[in-house]
């Protein structure tokens, strides 16, 4: 629920409307989770099929973030549990971890040209990878607008990690997989990864 284009955020709510998932009163929305959800490892352990991942982007607050130019941002997978989130959506998000991505990029050195950055999402069903999600940050709310909202609620603080919302998925591509990856490149050759 956090894109930059209306018709987007709507496609994604209707997506998730067919699986039975409430919309949220208000959009953009965040979800306040656990810090014990935010990991970096290759495996996930689910109660049932019904559990899939998101191509998103991840702004983290380091310790010793000077300004927000010091943030990091890297790739993020948000895993949810889509059976429990037809009771509700925060309640789905606090049932599987986030995954953040194995490089990151200090935001100082990126916010010009991050709205180019490439962000893909793929799934694995059978050793048979495919995309399930391809576009861009620019799709999606701004870091420098969360910033301000995250400091408008005093949340901009060392150990943060805010996950960004995702893009659409593709028509037609079952998100139920047996592995999920999520890649966020610059477009110059580094990229960071997700994949589990």
């Amino acid at each position: 629920y956090a894109g930059r284009d209306t018709a987007q955020v709507q496609a994604h709510d209707d997506e998730l409307a067919e699986l039975g998932v409430p919309g949220p009163e208000t959009i953009p929305t965040m979800y306040p989770l656990s810090s014990r959800l935010a990991i970096q490892d290759d495996h996930v352990q689910v109660a049932h099929g019904q559990t899939s991942g998101e191509a998103e982007w991840a702004l983290v607050v380091p310790a010793d973030a000077a300004s927000a130019d010091d943030y990091l941002i890297t790739a993020a997978c948000d895993h949810t549990d889509r059976a429990l989130e037809v009771h509700g959506v925060a309640w789905s998000k606090q049932s599987a971890p986030d995954f953040l991505g194995d490089v990151a990029w200090r935001w100082g050195d990126i916010k010009s040209d991050f709205d180019t950055f490439s962000l893909v999402g793929k799934v694995t069903h059978d050793g048979v990878e495919e995309v399930i999600q391809d576009g861009s940050p620019a799709q999606l709310l701004g870091v420098d607008y969360w910033v301000e909202r995250l400091g408008e609620a005093g949340l901009l603080k060392p150990g943060t990690v805010f996950i960004s919302g995702t893009i659409p998925m593709k028509p037609g591509v079952d998100q139920f997989a047996d592995a999920w990856a999520v890649e966020l490149s610059d477009g110059r050759g580094h990229t960071s990864r997700v994949r589990y």
